[in-house]
């Protein structure tokens, strides 16, 4: 582990166990967490190599913290589909009460982020990458209040509201975030002789652990890392990020078994005249991505100059009644992260669908957005990019069994678009799908996707949120 602790940033033991604010460090002292490591450091102090204490040391706090992850990975994703489930359930059977649910819905859960904690709105990867920026010894603190033990909560809280009246977001982006607070709590609470251990180098891994824990994607947590959460070589992290991918995955798996997101769908193998195809959906989702991305921005950057509490409400509510008009006209599929959407795409042998399907795919996450609560966007921009893959084979007149692999283009390319890390968003997609003739095509369109992307905003979603973050402090 002396790699990653040779970091320039990396904190002091001492700076490190007072970084914590009192909202991240409840009843520190007594905490079982503390009495645990203060064991382990007791068995261990009499050890006559120094060189092989030290390292295991430094490697617990990360065990344990992956372990921690995997579990509430696998318990957010089981409570979120339940919800999602109970929600489409409900609305299929009384539809004029979306009218009720939903405005309702979204006003609890921007009240529960305002009142408790307001860095934990919206997605979590923005709050996560400015944490991230902020771990440096004269800045630690404030990287606390972006992860912390009542991000966890109000996060988990908030997006279930959402969820309750039918909110089109996702659970990855706030998976990030969870998983960064509980790394950072780890941190928080190891005791100040313990061996250096770097608040960054914690953080980083969160994130990567966090990912593969919410999609069952390692390669996709460490690629992630490399692409989107630090710009240092991964030589400074490797050994942290992969131990903590290793270990959140593997619990995610004994919790659900060796589960595939999308599972296997049927994609042939494409041969080179089909690149023109290949390199048109990647186009267009790429640049539909890229305007999801920056009408979500200028959504954010609009609800934050509302002066008034009241004004905030008013564009809170009229969110959420529009949304429920948007589901009261369409159908459920415009509802929730679009898991089943995709999952419908993929394997129903592409049934004809509404055309209107892509447009719900892409306002209903942005007026969820637009409540202020919290929720993620990862997995409703995979679901945009579905819809848009399967329109433009339809309008192509593709024959059926090329339509697959179209969707899961426009589902790179989508997303790319939205996050600007082209690679995070083809290994995401393969690891989903196993699909690995696919490999070159996804890689393409993710190269093709960023590329275009370009011509409507040279920053990612993600980076404009964090800048607005930092900017704020």
């Amino acid at each position: 582990m002396s790699e990653e602790n040779q970091h320039p940033e990396s904190l002091s033991s001492d700076e490190s166990a007072s970084a914590a604010d009192e909202e991240s460090t409840p009843f520190r002292e007594k905490s079982v967490f503390t009495r645990f490591i203060s064991f382990l450091e007791a068995r261990t102090k009499h050890v006559a190599s120094e060189k092989w204490r030290e390292p295991v040391l430094q490697a617990v706090p990360l065990w344990i913290a992956s372990l921690l992850i995997g579990f509430i990975a696998v318990g957010y994703a089981k409570l979120f589909t339940w919800i999602e489930h109970w929600s489409s359930g409900w609305i299929e059977q009384y539809p004029y009460l979306i009218f009720i649910f939903a405005p309702v819905a979204f006003l609890l859960g921007w009240w529960i982020v305002q009142r408790w904690a307001p860095f934990a709105s919206g997605s979590g990867i923005p709050q996560l990458m400015a944490a991230i920026e902020l771990s440096t010894p004269r800045r630690y603190k404030e990287a606390g209040r972006f992860v912390s033990f009542r991000v966890i909560v109000v996060k988990v809280l908030s997006s279930i509201c959402v969820l309750l009246g039918g909110g089109a977001i996702g659970r990855e982006g706030p998976t990030l975030q969870i998983a960064g607070s509980v790394f950072n709590l780890v941190h928080t609470y190891l005791p100040k002789r313990w061996p250096n251990l770097s608040q960054k180098l914690m953080l980083i891994t969160g994130g990567a652990a966090g990912l593969a824990a919410a999609f069952n994607t390692p390669l996709g947590g460490i690629v992630f890392v490399v692409e989107e959460l630090t710009r240092t070589h991964l030589v400074h992290f490797r050994t942290a990020i992969f131990t903590s991918v290793i270990i959140a995955g593997m619990t995610a798996q004994w919790l659900l078994g060796p589960y595939l997101y999308l599972g296997y769908p049927k994609v042939p193998i494409a041969g080179f005249s089909f690149v023109w195809i290949v390199l048109l959906a990647s186009i267009a989702s790429g640049l539909l991505g890229a305007l999801f991305g920056r009408m979500a921005f200028l959504i954010s950057r609009a609800k934050r100059s509302l002066k008034t509490k009241s004004a905030q409400i008013m564009v809170v509510l009229a969110s959420g009644v529009v949304f429920a008009g948007m589901v009261y006209l369409s159908d459920i599929q415009s509802m929730g992260s679009g898991k089943e959407v995709m999952t419908a795409l993929l394997f129903e042998g592409h049934k004809e669908k509404e055309w209107t399907l892509p447009l719900v795919r892409f306002i209903g996450p942005l007026l969820t957005y637009a409540s202020g609560a919290a929720g993620g966007i990862f997995a409703p921009s995979l679901s945009a990019g579905a819809t848009i893959g399967y329109v433009l084979s339809e309008l192509l007149g593709l024959p059926p069994e090329s339509y697959n692999l179209i969707i899961l283009v426009s589902m790179v390319g989508f997303l790319t678009g939205v996050t600007r890390s082209p690679f995070t968003s083809a290994i995401l997609v393969l690891e989903m799908t196993d699909r690995h003739s696919a490999i070159f095509h996804l890689m393409l369109a993710g190269m093709v996707a960023s590329l275009v992307a370009l011509l409507i905003d040279k920053d990612s979603f993600y980076e404009r949120i964090k800048k607005q973050y930092l900017e704020a402090m």
